[in-house]
This record gives C-alpha cells, sequence and structure tokens, in this order.
C-alpha cells in the first residue's frame, strides 16, 4: 500500500501563512564526512538510549507556546541509526504533546546505509511519510573524496527499496562541485538519481566550511578549493535535467514534481515559526531564536537534573525580522509576495530599500512581477551577492 502524501503547503511559493513546525535534532552518525561541519558524533552508541530518553522527556516538559504541527522534521547526523522503535517514541511524544495537523509533512533524513527496505516499513508504520535520502554522488571516487561510506550501489538500491516498501514522498540529496567530481561524473549522478524517480531532489554546491578536515586539506594545498565557476555551470546542467524531467526549481537548491515542494522547509524560507529539540537544535517563535546545549552528553545530563538545555538565545525586534524574512524568502523562486510580506512585517522593510530595489530590477538581478518581488530568472547563482546589497 502506498502511503498517502502530506497535502499542507506543496506549492513551493512564499506563505503568507508558513504554518508551524518541529525540528528534532539526532546528533549521531556512523561517520563525520569530510565536509561536514554539523552538530554530529560518531563512536557514540552507548548513548542512543539515554538521548532518546532525553529528547521524550524534553517534549513532554515543554511549557511554551504549541499548536498542532503542519511539519516535523528529523535531521541530523543521521536519525537513521536509531532504531524505528525510538524514532517512534519521539514522534509519539511530539504528537501527544501538540497533536498534528491533518495532511502535517513528517520527514526523516537517511543515509543508504542505515536504511533498508524494512527499516522503511517500520518507520512508515511509525508515522514518517517523507524521506531524504544523502546520495550526494554516484561516482566512488567523488564518495571517496567527500569522505561518504556507502556505495553508489547502495545509494541507488536505498531510493528502491523506499518504493518497494511504499514511500511515496522522496527526496534524494546531492552535492556538486567537489574538487573530485569530473563534469561527466556530474551528468552520470544526476542520470542515475532521476531514474529512480524521486519527488524531490536537493542539489547543493559544495562549501568548504571551517574546522572540517576538507578545509584543512584545502588549506594545505593538498585538495584544490571549489571553483564557482565550476559550480555555476553543475547547477545550470542540474537545472536543465531536472527541467526536462518535468522537475521545477522552487528555491536555489531544490527541484520538485508539481506539488511535492517540501512543507518543511517552505516554512523555513517563509520565515515562520518551529520547536527545536535535541542537542544543537535551534528553535524560533514570534521573533525570539533560541539553541541547546550540543553536546550529547551535556543534553542527557541537562534533561536529567531538570535543568534548562537553552544554550543561547536572541530576540529579533521588528526591523530586524523583516530583512531576515526578506532574505530567506529570495531564496525562493516565487519570490515574496508584498503585499502579504508587508502584512506581517510592516511596509518600512521594503520601502526603506526602494531605491536599491529599484537599482537592482534595472541591473537584471531582480524583477517585479505582479505582487511578488523574485529574483530574474539569471540571478540564482548571485542570490547571496542580491541579497547583501538588500540588507
Amino acid at each position: 500500500m502506498i502511503a498517502t502524501a502530506p497535502l499542507f503547503n506543496r506549492s513551493g511559493g512564499w506563505l503568507a501563512d508558513p504554518g508551524f513546525g518541529v525540528y528534532v535534532h539526532i546528533p549521531f552518525c556512523l561517520h563525520r564526512c569530510h565536509y561536514c561541519d554539523f552538530n554530529t558524533y560518531e563512536g557514540q552508541d552507548s548513548l542512543f538510549e539515554l538521548y532518546v530518553d532525553a529528547l521524550v522527556t524534553e517534549i513532554e516538559r515543554w511549557a511554551g507556546a504549541t499548536r498542532p504541527p503542519t511539519s516535523i522534521f528529523f535531521g541530523g547526523g543521521t536519525p537513521t541509526l536509531l532504531a524505528a522503535r525510538d524514532l517512534r517514541r519521539i514522534l509519539e511524544a511530539i504528537t501527544r504533546r501538540m497533536g498534528l495537523s491533518p495532511g502535517a509533512e513528517v520527514s526523516i533524513e537517511c543515509n543508504p546505509e542505515t536504511v533498508d527496505e524494512p527499516k522503511f516499513e517500520a518507520l512508515l508504520a511509525a508515522g514518517f511519510n517523507r524521506f531524504s535520502i544523502g546520495i550526494q554522488s554516484l561516482m566512488p571516487h567523488v564518495l571517496r573524496g567527500l569522505g561518504r561510506t556507502h556505495s553508489a550501489e547502495r545509494a541507488l538500491e536505498s531510493l528502491a527499496a523506499a518504493r518497494r516498501a511504499g514511500v511515496a514522498d522522496l527526496n534524494a540529496d546531492l552535492i556538486y562541485g567537489s574538487p573530485w567530481e569530473r563534469p561527466e561524473d556530474w551528468a552520470r549522478s544526476l542520470e542515475g538519481v532521476l531514474g529512480e524517480q524521486p519527488d524531490h531532489v536537493s542539489a547543493y554546491a559544495l562549501t568548504v566550511e571551517e574546522r572540517t578536515p576538507l578545509h584543512t586539506l584545502v588549506a594545505t594545498g593538498r585538495v584544490r578549493d571549489v571553483d564557482p565557476d565550476v559550480q555555476a555551470e553543475r547547477h545550470a546542467l542540474a537545472d536543465e535535467c531536472f527541467g526536462k524531467a518535468g522537475y521545477e526549481r522552487y528555491e536555489v537548491s531544490n527541484w520538485c514534481l508539481p506539488g511535492r515542494a517540501s512543507a518543511h522547509n517552505l516554512l523555513y524560507w517563509s520565515a515562520g515559526d518551529y520547536l527545536g529539540f535535541g542537542a544543537g537544535a535551534h528553535g524560533h517563535l514570534d521573533g525570539r531564536r533560541w539553541w541547546t546545549v550540543k553536546l550529547p552528553r551535556e543534553f542527557i545530563s541537562a534533561v536529567a537534573r531538570g535543568a534548562c538545555t537553552e544554550e543561547g538565545a536572541e530576540v529579533l525586534d521588528h526591523e530586524q525580522r523583516g530583512p531576515e524574512a526578506l532574505m530567506l524568502g529570495l531564496r525562493l523562486a516565487s519570490g515574496i509576495d508584498v503585499g502579504a510580506f508587508n502584512a506581517r512585517f510592516g511596509d518600512g522593510c521594503l520601502s526603506d530599500r526602494a531605491g536599491v530595489i529599484s537599482d537592482i530590477v534595472g541591473a537584471g538581478l531582480l524583477e517585479q512581477s505582479g505582487s511578488h518581488l523574485r529574483l530574474a530568472p539569471g540571478a540564482t547563482m548571485v542570490a547571496n551577492e542580491v541579497i547583501c546589497r538588500l540588507l
């Protein structure tokens, strides 16, 4: 039986009402990839049960504002390192405490080496309905360079196993523009993933982040740095291939079949509210943003003592929220709905920037179409520069 796809906020456009989200962080991995700067740790299997217990407790004792989530996202790390029964416990704690909106999207990130058909079946039965699989590349030498531990064959099999299990909402993650990747490598990765017909594809340009093994290799000259021009070519090829296959690019790095955009990601890009649970998780409510302690042991200990797990917080005033929402919204192909944006954040954000906006429109990097302000079609790869000028 194919599970019913979630229904909430799937068009891919900017949302005047983004819904309400919950993010759950699982900070464990089999192996830390060379490029990864996320809050994740390997070799801590002994903490799994304690961490799940702490997460359930933290969720159950949440005393702040809430409403039934329209989207829930389990990220990491590698959430599927945990047993399906433990992931189910966490999800059930959320729904007991907050409920769940009809048609809510419930996503989980997976690495190919941690999932198979029975695991997908168990996760579907637990209530997950969207699966994001970290493929990254289908070329063995690129996978080795990135520090991935799965093979190309295992990656493709994980997509096929998801479909056999009944997964109806499937995303594949890809990374392009690494120093090891040739043009034909990227083309073959695109062809292989599209052959499995996922509903959604996220394709990200590799970034060399500080405090990662890859950064050390680049800084010491053992690996060449990424080339922005090459990455622009890779993005253009992806856009062409996905377009021919019937996918729409709805955000700088995300493509989907019609009506299959990620509700949870749209919530972020539409500057919505969401709770964050787990070590290193971030949350945002009504302009207050907070983040929890990063180390799993510290998180477990704080919950056991009944202490607050927050490590820090900041409050964005009205003048700060508008520009941040503008920065996020312009990443979407739709751009922002000007009338709805002004209703949420006040008209000062855009009116104060009217001159700059006019200049950027004149330069062909922004366009105003009807009620929407958005990046011009050819400006996708300079989105950050456009946004910096606006801020």
